[in-house]
């Protein structure tokens, strides 16, 4: 059956209650902004995050800049963006270091770059050394900030430039954020606030920043001081692109965030598992509509190339998407026009990364299309078209999503109660009689609720039998899939130590629900134990953080989808008649000429990518 698009399930909704409303495509096609003439189409980019996460270094950053420079300038990709917390002298790789973080801050409490990590920036030349580099090679400079003033600004009560009100008189602890203790709410009501912001953008002015990404700002959204920081970009005497984080923002406040900044995210941290580029289908249909030239919805950074690194998530790898997982995410980023900021570290690049992120007819769709729309979606077969600014011509990307189904609880060998954050007993013990099994599955289901911070474990997994005992994570997984991040070994999802009821544990698997990791069983073995559990870095969150676990000897989802399927286009979708050519844009080259329709062979989880002309 064909699902209506979100699009029109919302005209018929507003239809039927007879809503005489305008939608705010329309509002804000006709309401341009002068900051809208700084991202006139989706910026490009590079960020520090999912490959050096809050360690960044200079060297590290300005090799970046010579890869863009040498290599992907030429393709629109202009902005070095340096991510979260470029003052901090000894913040750690793989999280955050919250017991003794060393800040750097001036005595206006705004913050300065870590010497030691920017030896440029001693002597208070901040990051202008660094953004003159990057300006020397004609890309453009950024930089990541929290919401707030530093709560260490608050302790010593720092003087606010431009006011005669100092830090402790501007600040309050409502609506922290829930991740990072590093800041305080600034009060819009109270006299210095707009003051304390105002400092801080003219301060990056001085720099010569031109893109600020700020964070804890979108979700939860904090209208009156997103309000404050386009006030004082506006006043900053500098363009500033500004991109607000994290996501998804709430759809309610479309509008504001429309008229206040360039970008906004529409998703939390997208990483590389295939869970959460699927998520993108929905969220972009959800989206699309209020996307135009200068206000973007953001689907976060790619985690393509090499990342984790010394990221928050995962272990230094090249990107676990197979390649026609990021055939698909490129071709689903370019039609609906999100921005590109590239996550890996550039100079690892293969030839592969290099060729995807560079391919001038794909980023053409990005860059010069419009009426991007959900053509159609069954399920697991999903189109999108949109028209070319500069002919007649149609794009048209092709996707075939279809994932392994549900989990199936029924099917399994061992069910655990529900584990939840909310009760004193957050592990469960599993022992479970596997004789004659060929494979094994452990499972993590989200209990039924969703799977926000759904970070579970599975400590010292056992195999014992005749043979004696062989530690599971000493065995190479045949598959391994989370619903947030990736399977980590020997590490909770986040990176972190295992931590289950407060004891540590060196051995035994990190993952998040939805999860599902594959192992053949040797022979020999008939037993498996465990303790599963949640890891006490989801506990300290007040949502979520309810899972059950699960242990299977057969799929736990049923067979597995087909490798590839036939989609079949009719060139009536797209308002042509009779014959039309036919390009492959991932390919470069013209598949032919075709009367009516078109059937092409789409690998799973992959896509195809054309462009239409009618004859």
């Amino acid at each position: 059956m064909i699902k209506l698009s979100f699009r029109i399930q919302q005209y018929l909704f507003f239809c039927f209650c007879l809503l005489p409303i305008i939608s705010y495509s329309q509002v804000s096609a006709n309401k341009e902004l002068p900051f809208y003439n700084l991202a006139l189409t989706p910026p490009m980019g590079w960020n520090s995050w999912d490959c050096f996460g809050p360690t960044v270094t200079e060297q590290e950053v300005m090799a970046n800049a010579d890869y863009m420079a040498a290599h992907l300038k030429k393709y629109g990709w202009e902005y070095i963006v340096v991510d979260i917390r470029w003052y901090i002298e000894n913040d750690k790789a793989h999280g955050y270091n919250e017991k003794d973080a060393v800040f750097n801050m001036d005595e206006y409490g705004r913050l300065l770059p870590a010497v030691n990590k920017f030896p440029s920036s001693a002597g208070g030349k901040g990051f202008k050394p660094l953004a003159d580099y990057i300006h020397s090679k004609d890309l453009k400079f950024g930089i990541h900030l929290m919401r707030g003033i530093p709560k260490i600004a608050v302790e010593r009560n720092t003087k606010i430039l431009g006011s005669d009100a100092t830090a402790k008189e501007i600040y309050n602890t409502e609506r922290l954020c829930s991740w990072l203790g590093d800041m305080y709410t600034v009060d819009a009501a109270k006299k210095g606030a707009q003051e304390y912001y105002n400092s801080l953008f003219k301060l990056y002015a001085s720099w010569g920043i031109d893109f600020i990404k700020i964070d804890d700002l979108s979700r939860p959204y904090h209208e009156k001081e997103i309000e404050m920081i386009r006030k004082a970009i506006d006043g900053c005497g500098r363009q500033i692109v500004l991109s607000t984080s994290p996501g998804e923002t709430p759809i309610a406040d479309v509008e504001h965030v429309q008229t206040h900044a360039n970008m906004w995210r529409i998703i939390d941290d997208f990483w590389d598992n295939w869970a959460q580029l699927n998520e993108h289908f929905s969220l972009f249909e959800k989206w699309i509509p209020y996307m135009g030239s200068g206000h973007w919805p953001d689907g976060d950074m790619l985690p393509l190339g090499r990342i984790g690194i010394r990221a928050e998530r995962g272990d230094n790898r090249m990107s676990l998407f197979t390649k026609d997982e990021q055939y698909t995410l490129m071709s689903l980023f370019a039609i609906c026009r999100s921005p590109l900021m590239f996550g890996g570290n550039l100079p690892d690049n293969d030839e592969f990364t290099l060729n995807l992120i560079t391919n001038e007819e794909v980023l053409s769709v990005l860059k010069e299309s419009k009426n991007n729309r959900l053509l159609f979606d069954d399920g697991e077969k999903i189109a999108w078209a949109a028209d070319d600014v500069n002919s007649s011509d149609k794009y048209v990307a092709l996707f075939y999503t279809s994932d392994k189904k549900p989990i199936i609880e029924e099917n399994a060998i061992w069910n655990s109660k529900l584990v939840m954050h909310k009760t004193g007993e957050q592990s469960v013990k599993v022992s479970v009689d596997i004789s004659g099994a060929k494979k094994l599955f452990l499972a993590v289901t989200n209990g039924g609720d969703n799977n926000n911070w759904d970070h579970a474990d599975w400590i010292e997994p056992k195999l014992t039998g005749k043979n004696g005992s062989i530690n599971l994570t000493s065995i190479q997984w045949i598959n391994a899939n989370a619903g947030w991040g990736s399977v980590t070994l020997n590490k909770s999802v986040f990176g972190n130590k295992l931590i289950i009821d407060d004891k540590e544990y060196a051995d035994g698997l990190g993952t998040h629900s939805n999860s599902v990791i594959e192992y053949d069983v040797p022979e020999g073995y008939d037993t498996f134990t465990a303790l599963a559990g949640l890891d006490k870095e989801c506990i300290k969150h007040t949502e979520g953080a309810t899972v059950k676990f699960h242990v299977f000897t057969q799929y736990p989802t049923g067979a597995p989808p087909a490798d590839s399927t036939l989609i079949t286009l009719k060139f009536e979708q797209l308002g042509f008649k009779g014959v039309c050519q036919v390009r492959d844009l991932w390919d470069k080259k013209d598949i032919g000429e075709f009367t009516d329709q078109i059937s092409l062979s789409v690998a799973k989880h992959g896509a195809k990518l054309l462009r239409i002309k009618n004859k």
